[in-house]
């Protein structure tokens, strides 16, 4: 581990081992250093004082949960850098202390350093203003020592002001505040209760060697009138060791499988911002915008026009919208889903998402992807068939089932085209 300049050789290296003696998911992460830390987020980072090391510099290279750790000679500047952090969406996990190291390797020549490290805790910046409209994300620790879990919750009315402020400037200052009380009291508040009730049924109709791979609710709090303000559910943490496009393609659409065949529900935001892949597999997360297949949204005309809303401006919607106008989406089977709640809305995603999985930083260092390779070249193949097949009013694909097969069968001649070379090649050595 390469060390600041004004640092001693292995610094970072004893520091990191202190941390990681009482914490073992440390022990099974990298360590880095912020100033070669690489392109790809990281679980562990560390930096001195030459080193990239304000706030705004470590938030986007650490994956969600990630550790800090800012190592100097100057315990007032530790404290003052440890300040910013814990203004800034970290917790502070090892408050400013000091490790005294002999230098040279000479026990009566020993030098003091000090050290914090921080845990980045929010989903974004503290006083980034996010395009995305919704509800504060943040990873909290119901007690000192207990594992962190994520909390979802109303906005502030200050958070939602200043997003209303950020997107229409000229907005009359009552109207914003008129709006202001519609999200928090009302809007909001809708959709953090739907989104407890769907985890419920996850957790109650998803079969058991699937629930691991979604939320699980914790704990929830309510208002007067019965509407969820604030729960916690268990994190699905990002790592573990990396695995193959294919492997990521056949998880995704297994689990979508069960999603609406067994628990009879559909995401409908399934953008690689809401998959997770961790040590037991590929997973979904934020089920804030999902709706059960049997469910009647016209029976709530208030929940029937935001979903309206949603149906007409949300990314996916935008994207689908702006694929089948260009002719890149002509199945009937996806087309049908546009505007509309719809499990072609996630078929869709789907199929774009497992022929592009680097298109999100967090996921890029645990897929192995080369776009020249046989399992990409197949896979985006499949992607075109399942988006323009050779007759759109009969297509192949209709559900994430077919999906799943197609993918399947991609595994299989694969594995059989790997098998027959092998065999070529052990045939030619015995002929040698």
């Amino acid at each position: 581990m390469t060390t600041s300049a004004l640092l001693q050789p292995g610094l970072f290296d004893d520091v990191a081992g202190r941390l990681a003696a009482n914490d073992p998911e440390l022990r099974t992460v990298p360590l880095r250093t912020s100033r070669n830390s690489g392109p790809n987020m990281v679980d562990f980072l560390c930096g001195g004082p030459d080193d990239p090391h304000e706030p705004s510099e470590i938030f986007p290279r650490l994956r969600w949960g990630g550790t800090f750790v800012f190592v100097a000679r100057s315990a007032s500047l530790v404290k003052e850098t440890q300040r910013k952090f814990a203004a800034a969406g970290f917790e502070i996990t090892h408050s400013a202390q000091s490790v005294t190291r002999a230098m040279w390797g000479i026990p009566f020549l020993r030098r003091r350093h000090h050290y914090f490290a921080a845990c980045r805790v929010h989903l974004t910046q503290v006083g980034e203003i996010s395009d995305r409209f919704t509800h504060h994300v943040y990873l909290h620790r119901p007690a000192p020592g207990e594992p962190l879990v994520v909390a979802k919750e109303v906005p502030s009315a200050q958070m939602v002001s200043d997003r209303l402020r950020a997107r229409w400037p000229d907005l009359d200052p009552q109207i914003i505040d008129k709006r202001v009380r519609k999200f928090t009291e009302k809007i909001f508040p809708i959709f953090l209760t739907r989104e407890v009730a769907i985890l419920k049924i996850l957790s109650r109709d998803l079969p058991a060697d699937y629930r691991h791979r979604v939320p699980q609710l914790l704990d929830v709090e309510q208002d007067s009138r019965g509407y969820v303000r604030r729960f916690t559910m268990s994190w699905l943490r990002i790592g573990g060791e990396p695995i193959g496009q294919l492997d990521f393609a056949r998880q995704s659409a297994d689990l979508l499988r069960v999603l609406h065949e067994r628990a009879h529900v559909m995401h409908l935001d399934l953008r690689l911002d809401n998959f997770v892949i961790t040590p037991r597999g590929v997973g979904f997360v934020d089920f804030g915008s999902a709706v059960r297949d049997d469910e009647d949204l016209k029976q709530n005309p208030l929940l029937n026009g935001l979903f309206e809303e949603l149906m007409r401006t949300s990314e996916i919607q935008r994207m689908l919208g702006s694929m089948s106008r260009s002719g890149q989406v002509t199945s009937h089977a996806i087309t049908c889903g546009l505007h509309r709640v719809d499990k072609a809305v996630d078929y869709f995603y789907l199929a774009v998402q497992i022929s592009s999985p680097h298109n999100n930083p967090d996921l890029r260092g645990l897929i192995r992807y080369d776009a020249a390779s046989p399992e990409a070249r197949e896979l985006a193949r499949l992607t075109e068939k399942i988006l323009r097949p050779p007759d759109p009013t009969r297509p192949t694909f209709r559900s994430a089932t077919d999906i799943l097969d197609g993918i399947n069968r991609i595994g299989k001649s694969l594995a059989g085209a790997s098998a027959s070379t092998s065999g070529s090649s052990s045939a030619v050595a015995g002929e040698v």
